[in-house]
This record gives C-alpha cells, sequence and structure tokens, in this order.
C-alpha cells in the first residue's frame, strides 16, 4: 500500500468520526458507578458472619484483579507518570487528540515509527467497548473509528478524572495483572496510594509494552522521569527487581485458608460480588488457632509438630472455626487435617454402645466381663488389651465407656456384628471405605478412618438428639435459614444415655481420675481416642451449644512420644469449651420421652465387683433394679497334645491399636509336665527366659517360631506372626 493511500484512507476514518456516521455509533457507555459496580476482582474476600474479613482466596485464575481503587487513592506520581506516558494533552482535549493524529499521519506517511494517537479516552473506549478493542493483529479503520467514536462518548457524559479512574483500574499490565492495583501489588508489594516516582514510571511504562524487556521498560521509564526533570538512578536495578516478582500475597487477614477452600469447593463464583459472608465466627477462630498453636509450642519435643480444630454450631451445624495445620509449625501446613481421614480410635465407642442400647441388647448398667479374650478372624486371632494393659474383671457399661475400656468394647461389638456396626456408623456421616468385615473386630476401637469434620460432625448428632444434618459453611440469618436435609442417626433415648455416660466425670475416675482436663465446669459429653502406634490423638466432644472436635499427630504419619488422650488433643479441647461458655455456663440436656431413671444395685455373691448402687437411666423397658453378675469367663482350654497355651500355633496377632508400643506386651504361656528341669522359652533360636510363670514379650513384626524346650528336648512349638507394632518405638 502506498503512503498517499494510507493517508486517504485516515483520512476518510476522521472524516467519517466527524460526520458521526450512523454505522459506527454505538450503545450509550455505562456510567462510572456501573463500571464500577461490575467489576470482579480475581480475589474473593471471605467475612464471618458479623462481616470481619477473615480470609482472601484467589476465585479467577485467568487474570489477577483486585479490588477498584478512586482516583484520590492513587499517588500523584501514578497520575502524573500515566499522563506524561500515555497522553500528554489529555487535560485538554475532549477524547481525540487532534495534533497527535496529525503526528501520526505524517509520520506514517514518511514511513517513520511512532507511538499511535490513541488518547487514555480512546483506550478506554476499547476496554469498555469490544467492538473497539485492539485485536491482536491491530485494528483495521471501522475499530479505529469506533474508538474514536467511543472516546466522543464519553468525554460528553464523564468527567476527565473518572475516565482516568476506570482506565487506571481496567488497563491491562503485564501477564496476568490487570488494573493498577493488582501490578503493584505483584510488582512493589504496595498499595497504589504508595508509588514513588520511580515506581510509577515503570508502571507507566509496561501501559505501552507489557511484555517488554526489563531494558526497554527501564529506558521507557527513564523517559518518563526526564520529562519530570527526574534522575534515572538505580532505575534499572528497581525494573529488574520489580519483573522478577511470581506472583503476589493474598492480601488481608488469612485466618481461614482450609476453611475457604473446602466452602468454595463447587460453589459458583460469578457475579460481581468482592465479598461473602461466611458461618465462620472471627474470635472463635482465632481462639482455636492460637490454643492448637500453643499447645503444640508444647508437644515439639514429644515429636508432634500438626494439629486441627473444628468447632461447629449445633443447632444449625455452622462452622465456626475451621484450623486446618499448625501452619509455620509444620512442614505439611498446607494438608487440611480436618479432612484427613486417619484412624479415630476410641472415639467410635459411643456411637457403638448407642446403636447397642437402640437395640436394647445393653444398658448402662449391664455387666461386660474385661478379662483376656481371642477373637478368631480371618487375619489370624485378634487379642484386645485395654490401654493400661490392665484387666478388671466385670464391669457395667457406664465403666468401660467412661474409662474406654477396650475389651468390653470388643465384646459389645460382637454383639452388633462387624457389618451392622458399619452401616449404622454411616448413618453418623462416617463414611466408611469398606464394609465391615474388612474391618473385622478392630471397628469396635476404631480402625477405620474418618475425618475430623465427618466425626464431629457424628458427635453434634449425639447432641441434637441423634438427628445428622449437614454442617453449614455460609451464613444466613435465621428468617431466611432453610431447613437442612437431616435423617435419625440414633433414637433420642439412646442417644441420651450415651451423653450421659460421656459427661459423668466419676464413671471415667478409674483410667483419667477425678480432676483430670476432660473434667469441665459447665456440663460437656467428651471422649478421647489414639490410633495405632500413636500416630494419631483425638479429642471430641459437646456443650448445650457447641461440638468441638480436636485431632493432633503428624501429618506425615510419624508416631508421637509419650502422648495420651488427656495430654495430646483434650487440653486444647478443654481450653476452648471454657472460652466458649465463658459467662455462659452449658446447660445438661433434658430427659427425652422414652428414657427412665431407676435405682439400681449389683448382686455379686463371693465374686469382687467395683459397681456401686445408684441411679441409672435407661431406655424405657430395659431398666430393671437388680442386676446379678454372672460366671467368669473360663479361661482358653488347654488344646490337646499342646504344653504351649499362648500364642495358638498359626496366629497372626493384630495388636490393639490404641496402646502404646512400649505397652505392647504378649504373655508367654504353657502348662508344663509334672518332673524334669526347668524349662524355658526359645524364640527364632533365641533364648527368652522361664517358663514356669507367664513371660511379658513385648512383640516385634514379622514370623516367629516360639519353642518351649527343657534341656535339649523341644516340648512344644508354634508358628506365629506379628503385625502393626512399631519397631523403632518398641526400643
Amino acid at each position: 500500500m502506498s503512503a498517499w493511500q494510507v493517508l486517504s484512507r485516515r483520512l476518510l476514518c476522521w472524516l467519517c468520526w466527524c460526520l458521526g456516521w450512523p454505522a459506527v455509533a454505538h450503545a450509550a457507555y455505562p456510567t462510572l458507578a456501573q463500571v464500577r459496580g461490575a467489576h470482579q476482582p480475581s480475589d474473593l474476600v471471605l467475612l464471618d458472619r458479623r462481616g470481619e474479613p477473615i480470609q482472601s482466596i484467589r476465585v479467577d485464575h485467568t487474570v489477577r484483579r483486585l479490588p477498584w481503587v478512586a482516583l484520590e487513592d492513587v499517588s500523584p506520581a501514578m497520575r502524573t507518570a500515566i499522563i506524561l506516558s500515555e497522553d500528554q494533552r489529555f487535560w485538554q482535549h475532549s477524547g481525540v487528540d487532534w495534533q497527535a493524529v496529525a503526528a501520526s499521519a505524517w509520520a506514517n506517511l514518511i514511513n517513520e515509527r511512532t507511538r499511535g494517537a490513541s488518547t487514555v479516552t480512546m483506550q478506554l473506549a476499547g476496554l469498555l467497548d469490544q467492538q473497539a478493542a485492539r485485536p491482536g493483529g491491530g485494528r483495521n479503520w471501522s475499530q479505529k473509528v469506533a474508538q474514536a467514536w467511543g472516546a466522543r462518548q464519553l468525554e460528553a457524559r464523564w468527567r476527565k478524572s473518572d475516565i482516568l479512574e476506570a482506565y487506571l483500574n481496567l488497563v491491562p499490565f503485564r501477564g496476568e495483572l490487570v488494573g493498577l492495583p493488582a501490578l503493584t501489588e505483584t510488582l512493589f508489594r504496595k498499595h497504589p496510594s504508595g508509588l514513588d516516582a520511580q515506581e510509577a514510571a515503570i508502571a507507566a511504562a509496561l501501559v505501552r509494552g507489557p511484555n517488554a524487556s526489563i531494558a526497554v521498560v527501564s529506558r521507557r521509564a527513564c523517559q518518563v522521569l526526564r520529562l519530570q526533570q527526574r534522575t534515572c538512578e538505580g532505575l534499572d536495578l528497581l525494573a529488574a527487581q520489580a519483573l522478577s516478582q511470581k506472583g503476589a500475597p493474598m492480601l488481608g487477614t488469612q485466618m481461614a485458608s482450609h476453611f475457604a477452600r473446602w466452602a468454595l469447593d463447587g460453589r459458583p463464583t460469578g457475579g460481581a460480588a468482592t465479598t461473602a459472608r461466611t458461618s465462620l465466627d472471627a474470635r472463635v477462630q482465632s481462639q482455636a488457632h492460637s490454643l492448637l498453636h500453643r499447645h503444640l509450642v508444647e508437644l515439639h519435643r514429644q515429636q508432634v509438630e500438626d494439629g486441627a480444630v473444628l468447632v461447629l454450631d449445633n443447632a444449625s451445624g455452622d462452622v465456626l472455626a475451621w484450623v486446618g495445620s499448625s501452619g509455620g509449625l509444620s512442614s505439611a501446613s498446607a494438608v487440611d487435617a480436618v479432612l484427613a481421614r486417619r484412624q479415630p480410635g476410641s472415639t467410635l465407642k459411643p456411637l457403638l454402645y448407642g446403636v447397642a442400647f437402640e437395640r436394647r441388647l445393653l444398658t448402662p448398667a449391664s455387666l461386660l466381663n474385661d478379662a483376656p479374650v481371642q477373637l478368631p478372624t480371618g487375619a489370624g486371632l485378634y487379642i484386645p488389651q485395654n490401654y493400661d494393659r490392665r484387666f478388671r474383671g466385670w464391669v457395667s457399661v457406664r465403666t468401660a465407656l467412661g474409662n474406654s475400656l477396650n475389651v468390653p468394647a470388643v465384646r459389645a461389638g460382637a454383639l452388633l456384628g462387624p457389618d451392622l456396626l458399619a452401616r449404622r456408623l454411616n448413618d453418623f456421616g462416617l463414611g466408611l471405605q469398606h464394609p465391615g468385615s474388612h474391618y473385622g473386630p478392630g471397628l469396635a476401637l476404631g480402625s477405620a478412618e474418618v475425618s475430623l469434620l465427618a466425626l464431629t460432625n457424628a458427635y453434634r448428632a449425639l447432641a441434637q438428639g441423634g438427628r445428622w444434618t449437614p454442617v453449614r459453611a455460609w451464613w444466613q440469618p435465621e428468617s431466611a435459614s432453610a431447613p437442612s436435609p437431616s435423617h435419625i442417626a440414633l433414637s433420642a433415648a439412646a442417644a441420651y444415655l450415651v451423653t450421659d455416660i460421656l459427661a459423668d466425670n466419676a464413671a471415667r475416675a478409674i483410667t483419667f481420675g477425678l480432676d483430670s482436663v476432660l473434667a469441665t465446669r459447665g456440663f460437656a459429653a467428651v471422649k478421647t481416642g489414639t490410633s495405632k502406634d500413636m500416630r494419631d490423638n483425638w479429642c471430641v466432644g459437646y456443650t448445650s451449644r457447641y461440638t468441638v472436635g480436636v485431632w493432633v499427630g503428624n501429618a506425615s504419619g510419624a508416631p508421637m512420644r509419650n502422648v495420651s488422650g488427656v495430654s495430646g488433643a483434650a487440653p486444647v479441647w478443654a481450653a476452648l469449651v471454657r472460652a466458649l461458655h465463658e459467662g455462659q455456663p452449658s446447660q445438661p440436656p433434658r430427659l427425652p420421652a422414652g428414657v427412665v431413671r431407676q435405682a439400681i444395685t449389683y448382686e455379686h455373691p463371693g465374686q469382687p465387683l467395683d459397681e456401686p448402687d445408684r441411679t441409672e437411666v435407661f431406655v424405657q423397658g430395659t431398666a430393671q433394679a437388680r442386676w446379678h453378675l454372672g460366671a467368669p469367663a473360663s479361661a482358653a482350654p488347654l488344646r490337646p497334645g499342646r504344653a504351649i497355651r499362648s500364642p495358638a500355633d498359626g496366629a497372626i496377632l493384630a495388636l490393639d491399636p490404641d496402646i502404646p508400643p512400649q505397652a505392647q506386651r504378649l504373655h508367654l504361656q504353657a502348662t508344663l509336665p509334672g518332673g524334669g528341669p526347668p524349662a524355658h522359652w526359645w524364640l527364632n533360636g533365641r533364648k527368652l527366659g522361664a517358663a514356669s510363670q507367664p513371660l511379658p514379650w513385648l512383640p516385634m513384626p514379622g514370623r516367629h517360631r516360639l519353642e518351649l524346650r527343657r534341656g535339649a528336648q523341644v516340648l512344644d512349638a508354634v508358628r506365629f506372626e506379628v503385625r502393626g507394632a512399631s519397631v523403632l518405638a518398641a526400643r
């Protein structure tokens, strides 16, 4: 195309614009208020239930666009730099800079390179109207006319300051950055109001060449500074440092990052909303985080670095606090421990006994034998033990649950069967990943994996009289709250019986003492749990208003050292419950329909029984005044022709997951023939000790051959396997 043709086309374009050619007249441009209202930041600010900011989160990953800033909140240096760089006669022209147009036309005529004649107003018209926007290959003559037409409309209806404000908020900068706020927060880590002259010159230079090299940006920025009679000293270093920034930190308060990810998962993020009110309570969230952090610092020497806290409102299911990790204390702070699935240990026992109460198989007064038991499973013999390795004989269900005795829980689980128990646990929303037969008898002791979110909400169902509803993330006023989907996970009567036991400080005195950390001033029902090899420690409980769940452990799966239920998660739980009910004591629930109180006595002639006469609670129809102690469980019969009584030949010992490794001892027992020299135990060719008395042995993982020898004579031998013990912790 010849130079005359280029000039002719340019003159034709501007002539069409001057005549107001109807073909290029677009609909009226929006007002500044409308543009502001439609501005959609890429970051959503989450508010707590009272409107206090608690978290910012990225919801649009295609661009980085921050909240709108008013022109008076942009530094004077930036306002000056953008005018000098993009449109020096901005305050004088009426949308089109005819002097620049003539200069551009003449430069094209003589084939000289020059910058375009588009003014700030024309560029804004292109940003507001896609038909006037600049395509990748440059604008054609009709688009240039449309842009000029739009500039005339804007100048007629908007103030100059409004045009400059909108331009600074909408203009694309480098990469994904759109608008001045996103640029300054990313490149300079400051608000637009804080830009100095050199920073403003760099920002202005990026408008002309968003992807230009550091050298080109520095040169253009220096030109802007020289127009202001300013020095360019140090500009190259500043530009290099700014352009090397990769991304920008989230703005504002960052209190609930894990909650934000969970709450926004699957939630539509369209629309122009820049904030969203959540169910969280900033005060409770801050308390939960502070208490967890402080306690984990104290537990650091016991090889504990991770933790999580969840607080739910009983009535609504609102999430009031969600602390997913210990933050800087852990190398796995990105892992949300509220959602991670782990073995819950003894915290499943209340749900187990609740189902047994509902089915009228047990009552809180029923007696279970806390004595050694070996249960055959598909994987071998299951040999549950209690946490302290002691057996207490006949105990009531109240004593068994209150003191978290394992053997009675396994016996209660056997009454239900693992498949039924698994189905009922899923009624509580635990979402077990396998049928009950996969877990076997160990399901009663928490061998399945659940999340803190699901477990805490299951306890909330107990607090709500057995009715399960999902938790809620978004705040709703009571008048606008729609009823949540719900179902009955447990009868109200059975839930009350469980609650009454978990709130009975005397019932857990054998294991925890009367003055344990679980003892609260007001009403609270609470249970602790510890998983296999001390890898997870839990404390979950509820008051009249709140359900609180706490987990401590290691996201890596590494075992803790000497951490029990009352020293791990329980102190955080107790401190948070005290804070939640400061000035408003928790009140016990009322006796529901279908529950009766009955004075009871135990008859145990000639046999020890540490169960006091008392008033007990029962599901209606199961109460009785006198309870007779049954016969003690008989010892395992001696196998014909065998001298070794324990362990059994071919046994696979599935040791209890709720016992510290140092307490995982198996008692080797034998019935010796009369006469002769003393007999000894030999394991894998090594002598262990005398067989005259049961010998406690600390199990080591692997396959073993155990022999009972008298001198060189082998009286008996068995082979067995040990699974689940920790060699490092045991040593």
